[in-house]
């Protein structure tokens, strides 16, 4: 069990919120407060000692020790852009939120998860890097919410499965499974079946650390991407857009056969997620109430692609199609499911 938690404190109030790094910024209704230095977490190595200190169980500022048990975890899901300091510094319910220290006494990371089974100490604990939480709280402070650049690519680890048949022959890197049309990849030159296994002089060893790169990267900034194509390394200049937020639309309150049904318009990490193809265009089904009439027919990771013969591309198209829609009418769907359209019919 991975369990995390998240609290304010009196005289504080959250000032903005990264529900994708699972990280907060908080105003303190004080002055002259003493700060802990940043340290470099990307310094860190297995095996250096840490220490976190937190409120385990309501047990003010106690601190507990140990070492870096690894880096760079990720494919937790706690949240979409992973990369955490794993430890085996004693990390209780209570500590979250709390400093993770080295021996110089700098912020290393901030402690934000346990795996265990019974809800206390098993000796593996998680926190995030102190690099990545002031990229993020840089970008907080001065625009009020996170910039992220964005390539416009879907990407998936290198397997040995994929290798073969794909003739290639590294072992690392991340594997272009699709492009965006007109994105700055597309402009770039990336093609599906590319394998990026540098940024700018860093190198890239899966799809975790490609899009950690990519998203700590401001809009506008110009790299260099190195890619393997055809057993043959080449590197290409792209300049990164920014990444768009993609909008969730809940419409309980429509009296129609729609009613409860939760979508959200297509984003790179659903493609990968769900295996959609590039050129599909509609919105995805991310949840059907138990009370709604669609209930049984439609399903979470349907993909609507049209509503009564209307093409749908975004969540706005799908809100004005289903604003349409009577109380007494029958609706006419194209879904995607499981690797093909079909269409249906919801009745009243």
């Amino acid at each position: 069990m991975v369990s995390h938690e998240s609290r304010t404190t009196s005289g504080s109030f959250v000032f903005a919120t990264d529900s994708r790094t699972d990280l907060a910024v908080v105003k303190i209704d004080a002055k002259d407060l003493p700060i802990l230095r940043f340290g470099d977490s990307n310094k860190l190595k297995t095996g250096d000692i840490v220490m976190a200190v937190g409120n385990p169980f309501g047990l003010n500022q106690t601190i507990t020790m140990g070492i870096v048990s690894a880096v760079g975890r990720s494919n937790i899901g706690l949240s979409d852009f992973e990369d955490f300091i794993q430890t085996d510094a004693a990390i209780n319910p209570g500590n979250s939120g709390g400093a993770l220290v080295n021996s110089n006494a700098e912020l290393v990371g901030i402690n934000t998860a346990i795996f265990s089974t019974s809800g206390g100490y098993m000796g593996i604990g998680f926190a995030i890097p102190s690099d990545m939480a002031k990229t993020v709280m840089d970008s907080i402070i001065k625009h009020g919410r996170v910039i992220r650049g964005w390539m416009g690519v879907s990407i998936q680890n290198l397997t040995p499965e994929l290798a073969k048949p794909l003739g290639i022959k590294e072992t690392e890197g991340a594997l272009v499974s699709g492009v965006e049309k007109g994105s700055p990849a597309d402009k770039a030159g990336l093609k599906r079946g590319d394998l990026v296994v540098g940024l700018s002089g860093k190198k890239v060893v899966d799809s975790t650390s490609l899009r950690n790169m990519v998203a700590a990267s401001a809009p506008g900034t110009k790299l260099d991407v190195k890619i393997i194509r055809d057993g043959k390394e080449q590197t290409l200049p792209i300049t990164l857009g920014e990444f768009k937020e993609k909008k969730v639309i809940k419409k309980t309150e429509y009296n129609n056969v729609l009613r409860g049904i939760t979508v959200q318009e297509i984003t790179q990490s659903l493609r990968d997620k769900l295996n959609l193809p590039d050129s599909l265009n509609g919105v995805v089904i991310t949840d059907v109430s138990s009370d709604s009439p669609a209930q049984g027919l439609l399903q979470q990771g349907d993909v609507i692609q049209e509503v009564n013969r209307k093409a749908i591309q975004s969540a706005q198209d799908y809100d004005q199609a289903v604003g349409k829609i009577g109380e007494k009418d029958a609706v006419l769907l194209l879904i995607y499911r499981g690797g093909g359209s079909l269409y249906l019919t919801i009745k009243p």
